[in-house]
């Protein structure tokens, strides 16, 4: 079997005209859209890069000053550029990171466990903090965990992002407000936020109510 790559995957995914999956979409985008527009606004931040940006459904909701989007995909930044021409909109392929600076908040949001990987991994969370001034947020599962998807590996994000980069801290982590149900897959995510800030900084957060 040639080996599994994830950049790979996504762009087959993204050229044969697939999305960036459930948790994009609906009540789990509005979930995430209110607790990153909130962590914005009550944190002044203005500047924001996202690694992985996907198909920018989820962006489309985002009150963001100045955003980055990063992605393994020529497809959809491609898309991503025609969708968004606003210019403090900008899209990146992660072979040129050298044309980005860094930011108040980078985001990661149903990446982390898509990279089943471990140099992909590894290399992937170091760009992350090599990039963000202040604060990092983490939309992911938070174990360690093999699954049958071959695109899917759960990782605990938090022990090896304070294993490997203690000048940062875990302020909070913010459990999903949909949490997962087999029988509800599409509307439920296995997903919780985890915020880091650097061990000097605070910061306000506020956690959105389920809808009704």
């Amino acid at each position: 079997m040639p080996e599994f790559s994830s950049a790979k995957y996504w762009e087959t995914r993204y050229r044969g005209g697939g999305n960036s999956g459930a948790g994009s979409y609906n009540r789990l985008a509005r979930f995430k859209a209110e607790f990153i527009n909130a962590f914005v606004s009550n944190n002044d931040i203005s500047t924001v890069i996202e690694f992985g940006c996907g198909d920018g459904n989820q962006l489309s909701q985002l009150k963001i000053e100045n955003y980055t989007g990063v992605d393994v995909s020529p497809t959809i930044l491609a898309q991503c550029r025609e969708k968004f021409p606003e210019q403090n909109y900008h899209f990146v392929d992660y072979t040129g990171l050298s044309e980005i600076e860094m930011s108040d908040l980078v985001l990661s949001m149903d990446v982390v466990f898509h990279l089943v990987e471990d140099r992909v991994f590894e290399k992937y969370i170091s760009d992350i903090f090599t990039f963000a001034l202040n604060y990092v947020i983490f939309y992911s599962s938070d174990h360690d965990a093999e699954t049958r998807d071959v695109h899917v590996r759960h990782r605990c994000v938090s022990a090896y992002v304070q294993r490997m980069y203690p000048e940062w801290r875990l302020v909070a982590k913010i459990p999903n407000i949909y949490p997962f149900d087999p029988a509800s897959p599409h509307n439920t995510s296995f997903a919780d936020f985890m915020v880091f800030g650097r061990q000097n900084l605070t910061c306000r957060i506020l956690v959105p109510a389920a809808e009704s």
